[in-house]
């Protein structure tokens, strides 16, 4: 059984679709589970309906339409007989999503975000089970939110791995070619959740897991995991063998070429993860596998943008000891805010923050009535992994910087952007 991911930028259109079918003839389709993001820039679209639908702004319909346009160019594109199923089924799902917004009573933001934002992997998944069924790559669509179970943590929701690993193995039918959507689950009361932004490649490390599976394999626009973004740093190298250790680390710091959470059930079965181009899929990528060393071994390089870095000191000059830093933790965690760095001295405390969610300016009220709070939007997170003297020294250059700090492996560096 093997289990592939194809994002966003590989069935962003007609073109892109058709190639799906080719890595297919190329890799073969029996015992595989593919799981498939929402088209190109989708999600982008949907957000901008959903923050047009809450703030109650003029041209909602014409958003609506203009997501319809782009999908049903791509069908027209596909299918040569304007009588095909897909048609029918595509037009279903966008009266869901009015009806849906309609019906809605929520004010709750993250709730209605996950009801509305899923209709992109529905639709994009719909498109490719269909035109891979009329191409002779016979498959099943199944919903992901009738295997993947989570809890009410909506837009970030945790998976209650029992009930999903139950669910996956009933419905997978390992012989076949099964089709179903990354991000998107359900809770006990069967709305939808998600797994948090780009978790589709979290979705393929599920249902490896789940499945057992020899391989997981995520398809990308790039030759596989590089040492660094090419559209941020120059002369980029492709990393052939990467280990789980050093993957989750890279993820964790923010490489955005795997989701962070991706390997850790995979890393439990020792199932391997490859990354691959594809635009030419047989090429061989990237492998992360136990235990293997970096090859090449060289620094990697990772920036994290529209980062806040909040320095905190006490009101009355006391240490910041354990109790304000658990205090600030539970803060943290109580407004879904991801701590990206931490440096602390006897009387201050600096961390760089990701507000993802949007929650920092209700946090920064909460903070000022307890600390004397400084701070900066819009800055940088950079990190190198395995650092070298000359690597800094390029890195640093004409950079305005507001803190940096150096473990044995790792050096970061905070900027104004």
């Amino acid at each position: 059984m093997r289990v592939f991911k194809f994002g966003g930028a590989s069935v962003k259109d007609a073109k892109a679709v058709k190639n799906v079918a080719k890595v297919l003839e190329q890799t073969g389709f029996s015992n595989l589970v593919i799981i498939i993001s929402a088209m190109g820039k989708t999600t982008n679209a949907i957000e901008k309906i959903v923050e047009s639908y809450l703030n109650k702004k003029t041209g909602l319909s014409v958003l609506i339409l203009d997501l319809r346009a782009y999908h049903f160019t791509i069908i027209h594109q596909l299918f040569e007989e304007k009588q095909h199923s897909v048609f029918q089924k595509l037009d279903s799902l966008f009266k869901d999503i009015e009806t849906t917004l309609k019906r809605n009573k929520s004010t709750q933001y993250d709730f209605i975000y996950d009801q509305i934002v899923s209709y992109g992997e529905l639709i994009s998944t719909t498109i490719v089970s269909e035109y891979l069924n009329y191409a002779g790559f016979t498959n099943v669509w199944l919903d992901a939110r009738d295997m993947i179970k989570t809890d009410h943590s909506y837009r970030d929701a945790t998976v209650d791995w029992q009930a999903t690993q139950q669910n996956i193995v009933n419905k997978v039918d390992k012989n076949n070619l099964t089709i179903t959507q990354g991000f998107i689950g359900s809770d006990t009361n069967n709305f939808t959740t998600t797994l948090g932004r780009e978790g589709s490649d979290y979705t393929a490390g599920i249902f490896g897991y789940c499945l057992n599976a020899q391989s997981v394999s995520i398809w990308k626009d790039v030759p596989g995991v590089l040492n660094g973004d090419p559209r941020v740093f120059e002369n980029t190298q492709l990393l052939s063998h990467v280990s789980y250790e050093e993957a989750i680390e890279l993820a964790f710091y923010g490489a955005s070429v795997i989701h962070p959470k991706t390997i850790q059930p995979l890393q439990r079965k020792e199932i391997p993860l490859y990354v691959k181009s594809f635009l030419h899929p047989e090429n061989d990528g990237t492998s992360v596998k136990k235990g293997q060393p970096l090859d090449p071994y060289l620094p990697c390089y990772i920036v994290k943008k529209n980062q806040i870095l909040v320095s905190l000191s006490s009101l009355d000059f006391s240490f910041i000891v354990e109790d304000n830093i658990s205090e600030l933790f539970n803060l943290f965690h109580q407004y879904h805010i991801k701590v990206d760095l931490i440096q602390n001295s006897a009387i201050s405390f600096s961390v760089c923050l990701d507000d993802k969610f949007g929650h920092f300016k209700e946090l920064l009220q909460k903070l000022k009535s307890k600390f004397k709070v400084t701070y900066n939007t819009d800055v940088s997170l950079f990190t190198i992994r395995h650092f070298t003297h000359e690597a800094i020294q390029s890195l640093e250059k004409e950079k305005d910087i507001l803190l940096k700090q150096i473990t044995r492996e790792t050096y970061q560096m905070v900027s104004k952007d």
